[in-house]
């Protein structure tokens, strides 16, 4: 009430809310339902609650300490949790406007990375640079004893604006959130697609330190009120997998269950577990052992998709699949991989991938030449064969989502130079057969040949979503100077390239 103008923007946040609502008004209007057929009881759940259910009714666990933390959502920043049975009880709420989310995004913001989910961005863009501004970071985002704070003087006022918006297109706007102390201190913002200074780099590195310190410092806040080694995570910030590979270092909790859509698309998700669970006490539970959610195509599909675009192929058995591949892998090729249901979440996990060499020096710089287009310093993820994780990484905990970074050990670093990241370290996707069968047999065929369990893994795509289906994969293919693709069982070679 001291703040009127701001009051105004929350308002109208408020307006915005309240058409979204009454959930049977917006099916009759936007979707022409009967309003006499809609007899269903609307359940509200808040948002840090729906992410922590998205992590913990996916677990087999029957109890662990439950961690949420994104910008914000229900004008709650953070949330930590006592999962215990059928029930997730609330231990603490960080409110807005203290938001680590918000932090990063804000100097994301400033260093030309603005839109939405360009934070992966500058966490790869941290270890090039160094701790210029470390006692700046410290001065932005204090440590209390249960939680942190945000220096006001850094960011924007909160309810200057409204936050987030959406385009014409669909796509997220993210609004400032650096305030004019921030030009006063480092200059004038960095344009996007401009060249990266050191001032720059340095940024993202004292940006990721200090984000490191205040995720710890949570961690440890949770430990102390739920002690149990076992935690179960969601929310945005959780996909920060530098901090989540030394979690185990800095915090006492040894095992994991991080919901692999961590983000706001994986809230749907943990809204319909929390009422099957919570409020309905039904008694069937769903455990996650693995993230192929997602379409899936016939035969059929697949041969009218590749007919229709023209692709030399030939229809291949398992073992030779698994035989051609890794040979075009070992030769240095580049592999279009499309198997099975697609992967829920953010990350390619070997079913709609681009598969490479590991130990080639040059391959991120020809994937990045002919295929993927990205910034110089964004490293490739390796998938390593989940037993043989522990003997080529400094930890045995699985990454089977993509969501932990390792170090890479020493006598291994130049055998896997083209995923190893300038500090040694790698986003390693760890795969047992019983999770994905055919990719990892795939990974195992190439380790038995070269000595190397590991594959480089990177999305199916080209600077655009994620392929999803036969046709998108065909076009990403003709259109990339992709080497082979292999289709379900369909193995495919360009005219130019084909030596059979």
């Amino acid at each position: 009430m001291r703040n009127p103008t701001k009051l105004l923007n929350l308002l109208k946040i408020r307006a915005a809310r309240e058409a979204l609502d009454d959930l049977k008004t917006l099916l009759v209007t936007e979707c022409g339902a009967n309003p006499a057929d809609l007899r269903f009881e609307q359940v509200n759940v808040e948002h840090h609650l729906a992410h922590i259910a998205s992590a913990y009714y996916i677990s087999p666990w029957e109890h662990a300490a439950g961690f949420s933390i994104d910008g914000s959502g229900d004008f709650v920043t953070c949330m930590l949790t006592e999962c215990t049975g059928q029930e997730i009880k609330i231990k603490q709420r960080v409110y807005v406007p203290q938001s680590l989310g918000s932090l990063y995004t804000m100097i994301c913001q400033f260093i030309g990375y603005g839109k939405y989910g360009d934070e992966g961005k500058v966490m790869g863009l941290a270890p090039y640079g160094e701790p210029t501004y470390t006692d700046i970071f410290k001065d932005m985002i204090t440590l209390t004893e249960d939680a942190f704070e945000l220096n006001p003087k850094y960011f924007m006022p909160f309810g200057s604006n409204q936050g987030v918006e959406m385009n014409d297109k669909g796509e997220m706007i993210i609004l400032q959130h650096y305030a004019d102390h921030m030009v006063e201190l480092f200059g004038k913002p960095r344009e996007p697609y401009t060249e990266i200074t050191k001032r720059d780099m340095d940024l993202a590195f004292s940006l990721q330190a200090r984000f490191e310190d205040v995720y710890m410092h949570l961690l440890n806040v949770l430990y102390k009120q739920v002690p149990t080694d076992k935690i179960v995570m969601a929310g945005g910030v959780v996909l920060n997998s530098v901090a989540n590979g030394k979690m185990f270092d800095q915090t006492p909790f040894r095992e994991t269950c991080i919901q692999p859509a961590a983000g706001d698309e994986g809230l749907s998700l943990g809204a319909a577990l929390y009422v099957s669970q919570s409020v309905l006490h039904e008694k069937e539970r769903f455990v996650m052992q693995d993230a192929y959610l997602g379409p899936e195509y016939s035969p059929t599909e697949m041969r009218t998709a590749l007919d229709k675009g023209g692709v030399q192929y030939r229809e291949l058995s398992r073992a030779d699949l698994l035989t051609a591949t890794s040979d075009q892998i070992e030769q240095g090729n580049i592999i279009g991989w499309f198997q099975g249901r697609m992967e829920w979440g953010p990350r390619a996990l070997g079913n709609r991938s681009i598969l490479a060499h590991p130990g080639r020096s040059d391959m991120k710089d020809i994937l990045n030449a002919r295929i993927k287009r990205r910034e110089w310093f964004r490293p490739f993820a390796p998938v390593v064969l989940a037993e043989r994780q522990s003997e080529l990484f400094e930890y045995h905990h699985p990454s089977p989502f993509m969501l932990h970074v390792y170090k890479i050990r020493p006598e291994w670093r130049e055998r896997l130079t083209a995923v190893r990241h300038v500090d040694d370290t790698g986003r390693l996707q760890s795969v047992s057969r019983d999770e994905n069968p055919l990719y990892y047999d795939l990974v195992k065929t190439f380790g038995e040949r070269t000595g190397t369990p590991v594959l480089i893994n990177t999305s199916f795509n080209e600077n655009e979503p994620i392929i999803c289906n036969p046709d998108e994969a065909v076009d990403c293919y003709l259109r990339t100077k992709m080497d082979v693709l292999v289709l379900g069982n369909y193995f495919c070679t360009k005219p130019e390239e084909a030596g059979t």
